[in-house]
């Protein structure tokens, strides 16, 4: 799921390229395309720069759209969106693990609790820095 056709159309033929079928690629504003359905396991990697993160210089992402990078002022904005609304799109014991950047750890397992998931935790990547943040999904 993407908001961007373009990205949609690049997934669509690296899965057809790579052999992986079954796979629905849908356009939607995160849960907005999703009404009525659930799921046991939410994975995103959502934009979680800050619009003035030193990052967004360097080179690396020089080629990366802004909106894909970009969350606004705080870099919290859409992580922070994502945690509210996936209640209701997880089944009961589902799990939504986020990406984040390294120092946002702590503001995202704050998210979590506040969004009522339980077991949260975050994950550290293999540099050791936490990356990745989830809880589990209340009985609703």
């Amino acid at each position: 799921m993407d908001r961007d056709p373009a990205a949609l159309a690049v997934a669509g033929d690296n899965a057809r390229r790579l052999g992986f079928g079954g796979i629905r690629f849908l356009a939607s504003d995160w849960f907005a395309g999703l009404a009525g359905e659930t799921f046991d396991l939410v994975v995103s990697n959502p934009p979680y720069l800050a619009s003035d993160d030193p990052h967004l210089a360097g080179p690396e992402l020089a080629h990366e759209p802004r909106r894909a990078l970009v969350a606004g002022p705080t870099g919290l904005e859409d992580l922070s969106r994502l945690a509210a609304a996936a209640p209701v799109q997880l089944a009961p014991g589902g799990w939504l693990l986020l990406e984040h950047g390294a120092e946002q750890g702590e503001a995202v397992r704050g998210l979590l609790a506040a969004a009522g998931f339980g077991a949260v935790a975050t994950h550290r990547d293999l540099a050791g820095l936490e990356r990745v943040s989830g809880g589990l999904c209340h009985a609703q």
